[in-house]
C-alpha cells in the first residue's frame, strides 16, 4: 500500500475518531468531506488541464432538487436524497458538458463560471418557488430508515460521508489509471496525438466532465442535509473559487489529496475566521501563497517525494508529450 493511501485511511480514521472525543467537530468534517468530494471531481479537469470556476452550480442545484423532493415527500429516506443529488449532478453534466466540452482553457472556465451565475440569479429571483435568498429548509427526515435524532443523524451522516469518500476517492483513482482517464490526461498533453490514435478528446473529456458534476452533486446534497438548508450562495463563483482552492492546495497528483486540501481549508477558516475576524480569506491567501512557492504539487505531493533519485530519461522521450497517452496506445494495438 502507497504512502498517499495510508495517508488517506489515516485521515478518515481521525475523522471517524476524532468527534467521538469533541462533538463539535462532527459538523465541520461532514462539511470538510463534502468539500472534498467536490475538489475530487474538479481535480479529475485539473488533470486534463481545465479549470473549471463554476463547478459549484452542480452543487447547488443538486441541493435544491433533494430540498424539493424533500419537500414533496417528507418521508424519503436521507440516504435516498444523496443519491438524488449525485444522479442530478450527473444527468446536468451530461447535458452542459455536450458543449462545454468542446471549448478549452480560459473559454472552458469562464462558460463554466457564466452558467453557475445564470443558475445563482434565477435561485435568487424566483422567490415563490425557491426562497430567494432565504433558501429553503430540509426537515430532518430518516436515515436508512431509522429516525434519529438530531446528534444521531450527524453521527450517520458522519459515517456515511468518511466511506463516501473512501470509496470515492479509490473509484477515481482507478479511473484514472484506467484508459478512460489516461485519455483524458492526454487531452492536457497532446490532444493532436489522442486523435490520431482514434481517440476523441471531446469524448475523454466529456466522460471526466460527468464523473466530476456526478462528485460535485453528491457534495451538494450532502452539504445541504449537514445544514438543512439550501441558499442560492450555494452556487455563487465564490463557492467554486473555495473548491478550486481546495484542488490547488491538496494537489491532484493523487486522490486523496482533495480531501486533504478540505480538511486543512476547512480548519484554517474556522480559526482564521475566530482570530482574525472578517479577514480569514487574507489568511487563506497566504496560505495558497506559500503553498505555490514551496509545495507547488500541492499537500499530496509531499508524500511522492521520493528518497533515490530518479533514473535519467533519454532525450527523446523527455520531449515526447505524448508519454501520458503509452498505456491508451498500447491498448489500441493489442
Amino acid at each position: 500500500m502507497t504512502r498517499a493511501n495510508l495517508a488517506g485511511l489515516a485521515l478518515a480514521l481521525i475523522a471517524l475518531v476524532a468527534p467521538l472525543a469533541w462533538p463539535w467537530l462532527k459538523t465541520p468534517v461532514v462539511i470538510a468531506a463534502s468539500f472534498g468530494v467536490a475538489a475530487l471531481g474538479v481535480s479529475i479537469l485539473i488533470r486534463a488541464g481545465q479549470l473549471s470556476f463554476g463547478h459549484a452550480m452542480f452543487s447547488c442545484a443538486a441541493g435544491y432538487a433533494a430540498a424539493f423532493l424533500a419537500r414533496a415527500m417528507p418521508q424519503l429516506d436521507s440516504a435516498l436524497l444523496l443519491l438524488v443529488g449525485m444522479a442530478c449532478g450527473a444527468v446536468m453534466g451530461m447535458v452542459i458538458g455536450l458543449f462545454v466540452v468542446r471549448y478549452r482553457a480560459i473559454f472552458f472556465g469562464m462558460l463554466n463560471l457564466a452558467l453557475s451565475m445564470v443558475l445563482f440569479s434565477i435561485l435568487g429571483k424566483f422567490y415563490s418557488w425557491t426562497g430567494g435568498t432565504d433558501g429553503i429548509r430540509l426537515a430532518r427526515s430518516t436515515f436508512f430508515g431509522m429516525q434519529l435524532d438530531r446528534d444521531g443523524f450527524e453521527t450517520a451522516l458522519l459515517v456515511v460521508a468518511v466511506l463516501c469518500s473512501i470509496v470515492l476517492a479509490l473509484v477515481v483513482q482507478r479511473y484514472q489509471q484506467s484508459i478512460a482517464g489516461q485519455a483524458l490526461a492526454a487531452v492536457k498533453t497532446n490532444e493532436t496525438r489522442l486523435e490520431y490514435i482514434g481517440l476523441s478528446a471531446n469524448k475523454a473529456l466529456w466522460i471526466g466532465y460527468v464523473i466530476s458534476a456526478s462528485l460535485c452533486g453528491l457534495s451538494g446534497a450532502m452539504f445541504a442535509l449537514m445544514q438543512g438548508l439550501v441558499t442560492p450562495e450555494m452556487g455563487y463563483w465564490v463557492r467554486s473559487g473555495e473548491i478550486v482552492f481546495i484542488s490547488i492546495l491538496g494537489g491532484v497528483g493523487h486522490p486523496v489529496g482533495a480531501f486533504l486540501g478540505a480538511v486543512v481549508f476547512e480548519f484554517v477558516k474556522l480559526y482564521s475566521a475566530a482570530l482574525f475576524t472578517g479577514a480569514w480569506q487574507m489568511v487563506l491567501g497566504f496560505v495558497l501563497i506559500g503553498l505555490v512557492f514551496f509545495v507547488p504539487s500541492g499537500l499530496s505531493g509531499l508524500l511522492f517525494r521520493k528518497s533515490k533519485p530518479v533514473a535519467e530519461t533519454p532525450a527523446a522521450d523527455k520531449n515526447d508529450k505524448g508519454a501520458a497517452i503509452a498505456p491508451a496506445i498500447e491498448e489500441v494495438r493489442s
